[in-house]
């Protein structure tokens, strides 16, 4: 089903944003991105979604293996005993020594649904870890290698744009008719709104055209 996704602001990213734009989405693919006027004109037949806030590509997580394999990420039921927030240094070397098989997954799986929170749509491996590797290859998010290092210092976060990164140098690929169609809604204003407050404003993310992820 060919489906539009319009919002006040839509950031390309590599071109100018789109004053009250729109996202035409055919099954994996972008095939229609610019003002929602011509979009829904061209496609009179799609489902409209509108949401708020701006539409940008999917971000990606530099620090995908460090998060799940480095932290545990605490199921709700634990959280009087362990909190909410991903455990790392001495916290997870201790608790790692009691984890079977089952709560390591269990982990994992809820550390790629915070991603998906975020608006995470790619990952920087590689993943080694077999358990890792498999709730990657089942969530749909997609691996891609490094290109480069980690700059020393850098925020480890599950939010991608943490330490004040910039929106461009935290997307895989800007969003251009013929992609894929990997993107997320943020509830800000704009892009420095968004840079400002973070990927934790996040309200939708969609990955290969499937929404996955919808804040309630």
């Amino acid at each position: 089903m060919l489906t539009v996704h319009t919002a006040p602001l839509v950031l390309p990213v590599g071109a100018g944003p789109v004053e009250r734009g729109a996202v035409a989405v055919d099954g994996d693919r972008i095939v229609a991105l610019g003002p929602y006027d011509a979009v829904a004109a061209a496609h009179p037949a799609a489902r409209v979604r509108q949401w708020p806030g701006v539409i940008a590509p999917g971000l990606r997580q530099r620090h995908a293996e460090w998060l799940l394999t480095r932290c545990y990420h605490p199921d709700p039921r634990e959280a009087d005993e362990l909190g909410v927030e991903p455990l790392s240094g001495e916290a997870f070397a201790r608790l790692a020594r009691e984890l079977d098989a089952t709560r390591w997954a269990g982990s994992v799986r809820r550390g790629l649904q915070q991603m998906l929170r975020h608006g995470t749509t790619h990952l920087t491996g590689p993943f080694h870890d077999p358990a890792v590797r498999t709730a990657v290859s089942r969530s749909g998010l997609v691996e891609v290698l490094p290109v480069a290092g980690v700059p020393e210092g850098e925020v480890l976060d599950l939010d991608p744009l943490a330490g004040g990164r910039d929106l461009a140098g935290s997307v895989h690929t800007p969003l251009v008719t013929g992609a894929r169609a990997d993107f997320a809604v943020f509830d800000v204003p704009d892009e420095a709104a968004l840079v400002a407050v973070g990927a934790a404003s996040c309200v939708v993310t969609v990955l290969a055209g499937r929404l996955v992820y919808r804040r309630r």
